[in-house]
């Protein structure tokens, strides 16, 4: 018998490598040229084996509702989820039901993600900064109304509104996810939401402070800790990448969240707040206009260089594959459930990647 020159349609999928879902990786990381670039990247990651993709949201070419449409629509097992978007650019229906048609369309791989975004851009926007307070209404609000609940007459931190409502045969469980920093976002992640993400460069003091807060007040909501997933957003930025990148990746990218928002990161690593200042008093730095990891040049970045002491861009993978592979297991030993390796393309994370299986975890 002469065996079959073709395949059955489902044999590439038959073949692909065991998903790692306790990994993801963001898409459209930085400033990409065009939001088509994530059709490939989602591709890359699946093939990978990679458990979700994070899109978070940009007011140019990163509107999330798109963006994370595609995304469902060229994958069928990466998960996918806001990393994040903010809750009060959006009138609480059109999230609610953009979260449920995402949910019904990657047949509940899909994830909606919020945080506290930039009060700088709210007030240029004349929007209201968001509190605790609104985070917390607002996560009831999505759950009565994936549930089918008809909300009237609602009057709470995140708004009034005469009536709310979606559909009242829905009974959707859609996991919400809050991006948080301090004590109270964290502890609301805990007792509220199902999954937490941490940011990058955040030591190892840091990340395992954040873990014990966020399963301590969900356990002191009567809710199991384990049912809480706590993501560490964790650089990796390996040795074979080109020096330019890996400068543009570290001290361009630490550099720009100290930019934004550089007190919350000294305040939450206890870093010397003396050297912030420094950094900010610099010529080159106060007088730069915008992004450093999105406009500065190499030269720029290697003065930017010696402005960010080590110790400060030392939470993240660095050097050979199997260091890379090595760090990020690290993360998870020091209590995080799952790891973002953050700040890359599936492209560039095969060799971490293929690392990490040979840890056998």
């Amino acid at each position: 018998m002469t065996e079959p020159t073709t395949r059955p349609p489902d044999a590439d999928q038959d073949q692909r490598p065991t998903q790692l879902h306790e990994l993801g990786f963001y898409g459209l990381a930085g400033a990409p040229r065009s939001p088509a670039d994530l059709i490939q990247e989602c591709r890359d990651g699946e093939a990978l084996g990679l458990g979700t993709v994070f899109l978070s949201e940009r007011f140019n070419i990163k509107e999330i509702a798109t963006i994370s449409g595609v995304a469902g629509a060229v994958t069928d097992r990466l998960r996918i989820a806001t990393g994040v978007t903010n809750h009060n650019t959006r009138h609480p229906v059109v999230t609610a039901s953009y979260a449920t048609t995402m949910h019904r369309l990657t047949d509940g791989r899909f994830v909606l993600g919020i945080g506290r975004g930039m009060d700088r851009m709210f007030d240029a926007f004349g929007l209201p900064r968001i509190t605790t307070a609104q985070l917390e209404d607002f996560t009831g609000l999505m759950r009565r109304l994936w549930h089918g609940e008809v909300v009237v007459g609602h009057d709470g931190p995140s708004g009034s509104w005469p009536v709310l409502a979606l559909d009242p045969d829905f009974r959707e469980d859609i996991p919400l996810l809050l991006s948080a920093f301090g004590p109270q976002s964290l502890r609301l992640a805990g007792r509220a939401f199902d999954e937490v993400l941490l940011h990058t460069f955040f030591t190892d003091e840091t990340l395992q402070r954040c873990v014990r807060t966020v399963k301590g007040a969900a356990e002191e909501a009567g809710r199991d800790p384990g049912d809480v997933t706590v993501w560490s957003c964790f650089a990796v930025v390996g040795d074979w990448l080109p020096e330019d990148l890996r400068l543009k990746k570290t001290v361009g990218r630490l550099a720009t969240y100290l930019q934004a928002y550089g007190d919350l990161m000294v305040r939450t690593n206890d870093w010397d707040p003396a050297v912030l200042a420094r950094f900010r008093a610099d010529p080159f730095v106060a007088g730069f206009r915008g992004a450093l990891d999105g406009k500065a040049t190499t030269a720029e970045l290697e003065h930017v260089a010696t402005l960010i002491p080590d110790e400060w861009l030392a939470p993240a993978a660095t050097g050979s594959p199997e260091q890379c592979a090595a760090a990020v297991a690290h993360q998870l030993d020091l209590g995080a459930d799952a790891v973002i390796l953050h700040g890359a393309a599936p492209s560039e994370l095969a060799p971490v990647v293929e690392a990490y299986r040979r840890l056998g975890r």
